[in-house]
Order: structure tokens, then C-alpha cells, then sequence
């Protein structure tokens, strides 16, 4: 029996579809998932759809099971939560969390999908991938016990950095950014907000996610001697310049990358992808993480929405897919 499906294409940047595919018979080890809900990242995601991705850059960024190439046609995404149609008896019927793309059905094998923890509602599990995110970034930052703390970009992935640092204990964070919507978000999640030019200088440590060389310059002027910033943005083919003359050497500034794309280096040798993504589920349990999603929107819709995110018309953090069928 042939199985359809729906699947959302960006036939060429700037340009998406809706496509019938066809999907298989779902083998011994493989799961059938009926999707309930998809996550739209106004970073990288956008960055696909405007056709940033660097061309030295198509293969590291290629997502889990993305079909076809960069530019385009791509089929794209990493945020999808469902439900086990048919599959190993202990997973049918539970909500699960995958990185697949934006579809009204997939197969995958049964070790791609995460249960969601049931405390956990389906709606908010979205944003597992972009906690993920988070969780490692805060592996290699390493804060410490009343660390004054920055975060420079009030995006998606730059809140779900302060949601997590909110919970620790005696430090001074602010949530930084030049939106001063962003305010309402910082609220929510119990972080002071403030505006580039108001932060709190003498910074041990910054994360910065605001993917601009200015956000990034003004992350050096607030860091104390010899504090860190750890770099979470991912600018695709644009080039950043710092001003690394002035104080940079002789105030020993560090900055460091982090990405997602594999476990810190200070948890790998104890910590699985599987563990890392079992965390951040099950640390989804917080309904203040409501607030980082902004926009909602029905399947269908995808193909007028995805232009009016990637160009700030719908200022979304994580905007928010739903399912019918």
C-alpha cells in the first residue's frame, strides 16, 4: 500500500512549496509519525530559507534527515514533535520529539525519536531542539557560583540561555538587546532586560547570540580582565569585524565557539546526543519557556509565512507549527 504525506520544500531561497510525497512502510526497527507540531528557527533556519549557507559550509549543515541540497530545493528542519502511529510496541502512542523537517507524516528509525516526558505538553516540547542548544552552550561556558552574567541577543536560542542561567544561583544576569519587546519575554522567564547601551559592564562571562558584529563588539566592552564571551551565533556567508586592537590583548579576552553539532567537549566523555536531548525535555517542564514562543501558524500556512518571518514582518522567536491531519 503507497502512504502520502505533506511536506514543506523551499523550492528556491525565498520561495517555498507544499509537496505530496510518498513514504514507505515503516521496517521492524523504524517508527511511522503522525506530526502534531513543528518549530520554525528564526536563526539558522532563516539563514537556509534567504540562501545564506555558505557553500563551504552545505555539508556541515545539513540537518538529520534534510532532503535534497543548499541552495535549493531543500526540504529543511529540526523541531518536530508527533505522535508513534506504528512502531516498537513501547513507542506507540507516545509523543515523541525528532529532528525531522516540517511534515505531516515521516518514517524514521525508532532511536531518531525521543519520548516527551508526559509532564511535558506536546506544544512546548518544540522547543527541545533549541534547549539542546542551550544546555550546551552552558557546558562550555562552565558558569560559576555568583558570576556576573550577560546574555547579548534576546533571539530564540539567546532566551533559552537565560531561561536555563535564571535558575542559577547568586549570579548577576541581564538579558541584552536592542528590541525593547524583548523586555516582555525577559519578564516571563525572570530576567532583568536591558538595552545595549544600559548593561552591566565588568561581565565574567557573555553568551552571544545576536548574530551582529555589533552585538559582538558591544560583548568586549563589557567584559571584566580576562572574561569570556561564548560565540552561539552562526553568521552563514557574512563576515564580522572586531575591533581586537584597542584592550582585547592586554585585557586577555577570550572568545570561544560553541555549537550544537556535537556534545561540549566538558560533558563528551559522559554524555550522549540521546542524554543531552533527555535533559533538555525533560528541563521543558517549566511553563515560563511558553514565552519563547511568539507566532502560530497552520501547515497550509507555511508557504506565505516562511517570507514574512525570514523579513521580520511576523517578529517571531519560535514560531509555531500546527498539524491537522
Amino acid at each position: 500500500m503507497t502512504r502520502t504525506a505533506r511536506a514543506f520544500w523551499l523550492r528556491a531561497p525565498g520561495h517555498g512549496e507544499i509537496r505530496d510525497i510518498e513514504i514507505p512502510e515503516p521496517a521492524e526497527d523504524e517508527v511511522l509519525v503522525r506530526s502534531l507540531w513543528s518549530g520554525v528557527s528564526r536563526g539558522t533556519e532563516m539563514l537556509v530559507f534567504r540562501g545564506g549557507v555558505p557553500a563551504n559550509q552545505h555539508t556541515a549543515m545539513r540537518a538529520p534527515f534534510q532532503e535534497g541540497d543548499f541552495p535549493g530545493p531543500v526540504k529543511y528542519g529540526y523541531l518536530n514533535v508527533g505522535q508513534v502511529e506504528e512502531g516498537p510496541a513501547e513507542l506507540v502512542g507516545r509523543t515523541v520529539f525528532c529532528l525531522y523537517p516540517h511534515q505531516t507524516r515521516y518514517v524514521v528509525p525508532a532511536t531518531a525519536v525521543m519520548p516527551v516526558p508526559y509532564h511535558v505538553p506536546a506544544a512546548r516540547a518544540v522547543l527541545a531542539g533549541t534547549v539542546e542548544t542551550a544546555v550546551n552552550a552552558l557546558w562550555d561556558a562552565a558558569p560559576l557560583l555568583g558570576d556576573r552574567i550577560a546574555v547579548v541577543g534576546g533571539g530564540m536560542i539567546g532566551c533559552s540561555v537565560a531561561a536555563l542561567l535564571a535558575r542559577f544561583p547568586g549570579v548577576r544576569l541581564q538579558l541584552v538587546d536592542a528590541d525593547p519587546r524583548r523586555a516582555e519575554v525577559a519578564e516571563a522567564l525572570g530576567v532583568d532586560f536591558t538595552s545595549p547601551e544600559d548593561a552591566l559592564g565588568e561581565c565574567d562571562l557573555i553568551v552571544h547570540a545576536s548574530a551582529t558584529e555589533q552585538g559582538l563588539a558591544r560583548c568586549l566592552e563589557l567584559l571584566t580582565t580576562e572574561g569570556t564571551v561564548i560565540e552561539l551565533s552562526w553568521y552563514g556567508d557574512r563576515r564580522v569585524a572586531l575591533p581586537l586592537g584597542e584592550a582585547f590583548h592586554s585585557r586577555r579576552l577570550v572568545i570561544r565557539s560553541s555549537q550544537v553539532g556535537t556534545v561540549s567537549p566538558a560533558r563528551r566523555t559522559t554524555r550522549t546526543y540521546a542524554h543531552r536531548l533527555a535533559l533538555a525535555l525533560d528541563l521543558l517542564a517549566d511553563p515560563a519557556l511558553d514565552a519563547l514562543v511568539t507566532g502560530e501558524c497552520a501547515f497550509d500556512e507555511l508557504p506565505e509565512v516562511m517570507p514574512q518571518l525570514a523579513s521580520g514582518a511576523i517578529p517571531a522567536l519560535c514560531h509555531r507549527v500546527h498539524y491537522s491531519d
